[in-house]
């Protein structure tokens, strides 16, 4: 699914003329962003944060410092919808270096095993086994938490027992680039992984080495996708430089990520008129195709019920549009809802005619009524 150029345009104007008003308040929106290797996925974000004079800012999954790439940022009210976004698949190009794996399994850990460069035969065998639905055993050194900690903390202090298995998808791989050695050995390969949430291309890259009976890290990782979202929709994204394997070899060689820490971190801190002009016309709308793609379902809300809603009146079917319409719907989330030991609420998009997200609804069966009842999740804070 992908959104038209004049919606993306529509939804960085309106953000302008709002920021150029001083009312900072409403730009609660969806910012594809581009961050640069070097800093952390929280560091990246002081740059939105000035532009938009707000703390209200949160990322909707990690990038790993040495990685570079799509961030989708939600802003203001649409925090509360990052829970929704952070299930989105996502597509990487990951530049793997065979012969040696690190602790971290990336380019700042230290080695801890050595074994031969795997035959290029060999390497394309192997990618194939790891297509599909897999096991897989997360990094020692990620976010995950183990006990209530980190476990990169637990890793650090030799406390680390192992992660068990997770299940992920991986819906497609592909070999964009290899670097051969004359006896036909694969030394370095770029690949491109189309994954599920909570998939680490890290350990991709340590399980398909260790399948063709050799050891390897990443060296270079570069998220292009997520979910419908893109890399060229993003805030700065001309900025990042070439993707190959001679370019992150060359990076990696002359001290990685080391090397472009201080000009990244120049553009944290930097909030003039141009940087400022980038991330609010790169700022995007919650529409309701993007909403589709998180799995709600749409309602629209009549124009003249618009205060009402804004200010929590008890919800009711009037309210809406296009409410019979769900009937369906609705009778197979209540067969679900009672079928499953544990069912989640079924959540609404609300939508002004004009497509201006008005908030979230949540549904709940309501015994032998036709519809569900109705309760606020939220509402946006200015429409």
């Amino acid at each position: 699914m992908s959104f038209s150029d004049a919606g993306n345009s529509a939804a960085g104007m309106t953000a302008a003329g709002n920021y150029a008003a001083g009312n900072y308040a409403a730009l609660s929106g969806i910012l594809p962003y581009a961050k640069k290797s070097g800093l952390t996925s929280f560091s990246s974000l002081g740059c939105i944060k000035k532009a938009l004079h707000t703390k209200k800012v949160g990322h909707t999954g990690t990038l790993d410092s040495f990685a570079e790439g799509l961030l989708v940022v939600l802003t203001g009210s649409l925090t509360r919808l990052v829970p929704f976004f952070t299930l989105f698949d996502k597509t990487y190009e990951a530049v793997i270096s065979f012969g040696e794996e690190t602790d971290t399994l990336d380019p700042s850990g230290s080695v801890i095993r050595s074994a031969p460069l795997p035959d290029s035969a060999d390497f394309s065998a192997a990618l194939e086994r790891f297509r599909g639905n897999l096991m897989q055993s997360p990094p020692a050194y990620s976010a995950i938490h183990v006990n209530g900690k980190r476990a990169s903390e637990l890793a650090r202090e030799g406390k680390l027992q192992d992660i068990p298995a997770r299940p992920v998808t991986v819906f497609k791989s592909e070999i964009l680039e290899t670097r051969l050695t004359p006896e036909n050995r694969v030394s370095c390969a770029r690949v491109l992984f189309h994954v599920s949430k909570g998939t680490y291309i890290r350990s991709l890259a340590r399980d398909i080495a260790l399948s063709c009976n050799s050891a390897a890290h990443l060296i270079g990782l570069k998220r292009t996708k997520v979910g419908c979202f893109s890399l060229e929709q993003a805030a700065f994204a001309d900025e990042l430089e070439d993707f190959t394997i001679e370019s992150v070899v060359r990076r990696t060689e002359n001290g990685g990520m080391s090397s472009f820490c201080d000009e990244a971190l120049q553009r944290t801190d930097d909030v003039r008129p141009q940087n400022e002009d980038t991330i609010l016309h790169s700022l995007m709308s919650f529409d309701p195709s993007i909403a589709e793609y998180c799995g709600f379902i749409r309602l629209t809300l009549r124009e003249g019920r618009r205060f009402d809603f804004i200010n929590g009146k008890p919800l009711k079917a009037a309210f809406f549009e296009d409410f019979e319409n769900l009937e369906n719907a609705f009778n197979l989330y209540t067969k679900r809802f009672f079928a499953a030991p544990v069912c989640e609420p079924l959540n609404l998009a609300v939508f002004l005619p004009d497509r201006t997200f008005c908030g979230i609804v949540q549904a709940l069966p309501s015994g032998n009524a036709v519809f569900p009842r109705l309760k606020y999740g939220f509402v946006v804070s200015l429409i």
